[in-house]
């Protein structure tokens, strides 16, 4: 029998992410690059480490990450939030301080569709009284 490994999902804006966490040495890929390739901006990197620094887990686990939809930022949060929920996987005891920081509510913030009849979401023509 193999090992261990959890899997999770995450997402935020239109990103989805989908998380494999197997017992390693730390080491991040995201769709088949390491994460400095993937996310190149260290914020990035940070968002996504944050879960596991947070527990002290981040040379504990080997993560595959497969993420698709959205730019790099919601991206970065959908995995942060996929990490959350397969920390809690291993092991529950965790859940105060993960769920204390936030990061294991899905941020609903959406982009708002444009109306018909208008410039945009909220945008409305300019009123002309004569």
């Amino acid at each position: 029998m193999g090992e261990i490994v959890y899997q999770a999902t995450g997402r935020r804006k239109t990103s989805v992410a989908r998380v494999i966490l197997k017992p390693g040495a730390g080491e991040i890929i995201v769709n088949k690059k390491p994460i400095e390739q993937y996310f190149p901006r260290e914020t990035l990197q940070m968002i996504v480490r944050q879960p596991l620094e947070l527990v002290g887990m981040h040379n504990k686990f080997d993560i595959r990450v497969n993420v698709k939809g959205g730019g790099l930022s919601g991206q970065a949060g959908a995995v942060r939030h996929a990490i959350s929920r397969a920390l809690l996987l291993v092991d529950s005891d965790m859940r105060p301080k993960l769920k204390k920081e936030g990061l294991l509510t899905r941020d609903p913030r959406m982009k708002e569709r444009k109306k018909y009849g208008q410039k945009g979401a909220r945008k409305r023509f300019q009123y002309s009284k004569r």
